[in-house]
């Protein structure tokens, strides 16, 4: 049966997005969340979020608009939250 996971980072960017890839290869669908700050510049990052972006094509949204993702406000993030069958914080 396939779950809907929602993954949320704050602190531990590049560990969520290398998670997040690892997650689809139960075919479950994964969502991340990039939560309260800008995500960081640097390359395991950067390598990170091509995958989850671009190979996996993963949604990728925030709560701060200083980041180039889709942009969700934290009420709707609470109702969206009713969605998941798992939630995983980073």
């Amino acid at each position: 049966m396939t779950k809907k996971i929602a993954v949320f980072t704050r602190d531990r960017q590049a560990e969520a997005l290398r998670m997040s890839g690892g997650l689809t290869l139960l075919d479950d669908k994964v969502e991340v969340y990039v939560l309260d700050r800008k995500l960081e510049d640097n390359k395991v990052i950067n390598k990170h979020l091509d995958m989850v972006q671009n190979m996996l094509e993963l949604p990728v949204l925030t709560n701060c608009r200083d980041n180039k993702f889709e942009y969700i406000s934290n009420e709707e993030l609470a109702d969206k939250m009713l969605e998941y069958d798992i939630v995983i914080p980073y």
